[in-house]
């Protein structure tokens, strides 16, 4: 398996994404060969994303912390499975929501929308662009009323619709990484991304309007734009 991720080193072209990747591939290789002590350098990028994978599911904080601590078990016992079609970051995250999964399964914490719903089809509705949330002036991000109502309005998408969003508009994971996350096709994850960044609107445009009624340009700047 060491053999196996083994790769040349990177030129002076390659992409920070393509450094990242050869930077696990080369930690895992070291893993496998009987550094094991270095498994924590190959998780620790990655342990706020996974702990925040766990609660957009679970939504709370002890579950989360806990089923982050057990996929970082999983993913260590595990490691020599790992054949690197996908980034690392990717198949830690994919554990974790798989945990965060059965717990609410065993749990019976709440009821699992069907992917095949009806309703998921694509629209020709462009919202005003949503993504840009994370374009809020860092001043106002900064001000603990609107984290606070940013945290809310995520707690308050559905499951189906949230994990998407947290992936893709927090984690920031491309389309295919997040496709490969949560076990769905790419075209899936558009329209629930669509479907949740309209939920998020709609939850926001009236709140940041009453705060600030300047709030609502990040709504607007790039309407009509690209979404995806």
């Amino acid at each position: 398996m060491a053999e196996r991720l083994q790769k040349k080193a990177p030129t002076a072209f390659t992409k920070p994404v393509d450094l990242i990747r050869e930077r696990d591939t080369q930690i895992i290789a070291r893993v496998l060969a009987g550094e094991r002590e270095l498994f924590h350098e190959l998780i620790r990028p990655y342990e706020k994303s996974v702990y925040l994978a766990a609660y957009s599911l679970l939504q709370n904080e002890a579950d989360a912390e806990e089923v982050a601590q057990e996929a970082v078990l999983k993913a260590y016992r595990n490691l020599a499975n790992f054949r690197g079609d996908a980034k690392f970051s990717t198949w830690l995250i994919t554990i974790a929501l798989n945990e965060a999964r059965g717990r609410l399964r065993h749990a019976r914490l709440i009821e699992f929308d069907s992917i095949d719903e009806p309703a998921e089809e694509d629209s020709d509705v462009t919202p005003a662009v949503i993504s840009d949330w994370r374009e809020v002036p860092n001043e106002a991000l900064e001000r603990k009323e609107v984290r606070e109502l940013l945290a809310k309005a995520i707690e308050s998408l559905p499951e189906t619709y949230r994990e998407v969003f947290v992936l893709r508009d927090v984690e920031e994971m491309n389309i295919a990484e997040t496709a490969a996350a949560l076990g769905i096709n790419e075209q899936l994850v558009k329209t629930r991304l669509l479907r949740a960044r309209l939920m998020m609107q709609k939850i926001l445009a009236p709140q940041l309007k009453s705060r600030r009624t300047g709030f609502l340009g990040f709504f607007s700047r790039k309407a009509g734009g690209s979404w995806l």
